[in-house]
């Protein structure tokens, strides 16, 4: 290969060893524009927080219910003969002397029959039944034109002020009803109204060996008979109780060991065991050890967290 003299002299230049390494020292700058530098970025997990409360907390027990007026008032005809009037419905309140029906006598239906042409003859016969006690109708057992006996049922009235709830205990757990005496009534709506223990029934029943107790609730209206309720009863109470959520309370597989993450500088979670008191279904009492009402113990994404993990408070 020819080259020219220049190109010999320009190479030679090159290849000079302060030249080539000045050179090379070039490339590799341009390649490379400074040091890397590796940023770590820790994960924080987020996080709600809330404090102890200092107040009363009880725990309940709950038994079945199932409401029933204790006086029903029964009307009945004075005679036999056909019913002529009807002036009540089932359900309608009734006060005492309100005209209910009216009863025609056989007699006097024997001789209008007997002398239907005479005009001149008036035969009544009409027996007016009332309303002996005030209440309400819950049975209306004949109509109109129906033919009854001396002494035969009319209607059932059912006195609102004497419906209570009958209450089945195991016997086992009646020490639970003798101490409290008083209990709230959960209705199907949820609707909860205040009820007071009146009494019990001297006998068991033999297949469930329950004791029946009846309350008497206080308030709620007029309520139906057959009504299925939830009797809440007081098992035990404290006064002056420090209380955490239960979703703060975390505890193991087998429910032995429980305990609570704290924060820490509010960067920080770091688990405090604890021991646990009377709960229900929203608190939990921890008696031991004591918070201070400062302190923050995570109430929301606690769950998995390890000791002394970092988190970040969502405000």
């Amino acid at each position: 290969m020819i080259t020219s003299e220049k190109t010999k002299n320009l190479l030679s230049e090159l290849y000079r060893p302060g030249i080539f390494a000045g050179f090379a020292l070039l490339i590799a700058g341009c390649g490379n524009s400074g040091p890397k530098t590796e940023e770590t970025i820790e994960a924080r997990t987020p996080v709600t927080v809330t404090s102890p409360e200092f107040k009363a907390i009880s725990e309940t027990i709950e038994f079945p219910a199932v409401s029933e007026f204790l006086r029903k008032n029964t009307i009945r005809s004075a005679i036999a003969g056909t019913v002529e009037d009807v002036t009540v419905t089932p359900g309608e309140v009734v006060e005492k002397g309100r005209h209910l029906f009216t009863v025609k006598t056989l007699e006097a239906t024997a001789l209008q029959k007997a002398y239907k042409g005479d005009t001149s003859l008036v035969f009544k016969g009409l027996i007016s039944i009332n309303s002996s006690e005030d209440g309400v109708v819950s049975s209306l057992l004949h109509q109109k034109g129906d033919f009854v006996q001396e002494g035969d049922e009319l209607a059932i009235l059912a006195d609102q002020n004497s419906i209570v709830f009958k209450l089945e205990v195991p016997f086992e757990s009646r020490r639970y009803i003798e101490q409290s005496r008083t209990c709230s009534l959960r209705l199907p709506d949820s609707t909860i109204i205040k009820g007071n223990i009146s009494g019990r029934l001297p006998e068991m029943n033999a297949l469930s060996q329950t004791v029946t107790y009846f309350v008497k609730p206080s308030g709620g209206g007029r309520l139906p008979q057959n009504l299925l309720a939830m009797a809440l009863v007081n098992k035990t109470s404290r006064t002056d109780a420090q209380v955490l959520p239960r979703a703060a309370i975390l505890g193991n597989e087998t429910q032995t060991e429980f305990w609570v993450m704290k924060v820490l500088n509010d960067s920080l979670a770091i688990r405090v065991d604890i021991k646990k008191g009377i709960e229900n279904k929203k608190e939990v009492e921890v008696t031991d050890p004591h918070f201070l009402p400062e302190d923050k113990i995570l109430l929301t994404g606690n769950y998995g967290l390890p000791d002394t993990a970092s988190i970040i408070i969502k405000k």
